[in-house]
């Protein structure tokens, strides 16, 4: 199968999946070696390259996904605003960065850190595909270990977790507690 073809059915793939997808799962769904995805895979990466085009081909661990380009971002926005989609409040987005930051981390301990309740957060982010239940700790009550999924890397345009910028934590929490106050 020629690449230009094979290129095709991946993002035709990738487009009605709308999640990651690994190179040996689209090896298996187009019967093709991963040597033939890759090369389907930059050829194009190559082709949304093109200014013109408004899609990227978002690698998220080692999985592939289409996603808009960053330059976009505003139109995007202003769009999915107004058609109401549901935004994070500030107390989701808190929490979301504290998962973030310090996962694999437990509900307890995030309340310990933010000084409230967390539980409706929690739920909505779980819900949003942003956090994930991901184990229990095996104490008195087990309590749920939550971390960030990958529809999180890709929702805030990260490829791994690395990515993540770097906060000095000594001057955030503080920052942070002055603010409460």
């Amino acid at each position: 199968m020629e690449i230009e073809t094979l290129s095709g059915i991946i993002e035709s793939i990738l487009f009605a999946w709308a999640e990651p997808v690994t190179i040996k799962e689209l090896a298996q769904a187009v019967k093709a070696s991963d040597i033939n995805i890759l090369t389907a895979i930059n050829f194009l990466k190559d082709k949304y390259v093109d200014k013109n085009s408004g899609l990227r081909l978002t690698d998220i661990n080692g999985a592939y996904t289409l996603s808009t380009k960053p330059e976009n971002y505003d139109y995007v926005n202003e769009f999915v605003t107004k058609k109401n989609i549901k935004s994070l409040s500030g107390a989701s987005l808190e929490v979301l960065s504290i998962v973030a930051y310090k996962q694999p981390i437990t509900k307890i301990e995030i309340e310990e850190i933010r000084g409230v309740k967390c539980d409706t957060s929690l739920k909505n982010l779980v819900d949003l595909n942003l956090i994930a239940i991901t184990g229990q700790l095996q104490k008195i009550g087990k309590p749920n270990i939550y971390e960030t999924t990958d529809d999180f890397l890709l929702k805030f345009g990260l490829k791994n977790l690395e990515d993540l910028p770097i906060i000095d934590d000594e001057s955030y929490e503080t920052n942070f507690l002055e603010e409460r106050d």
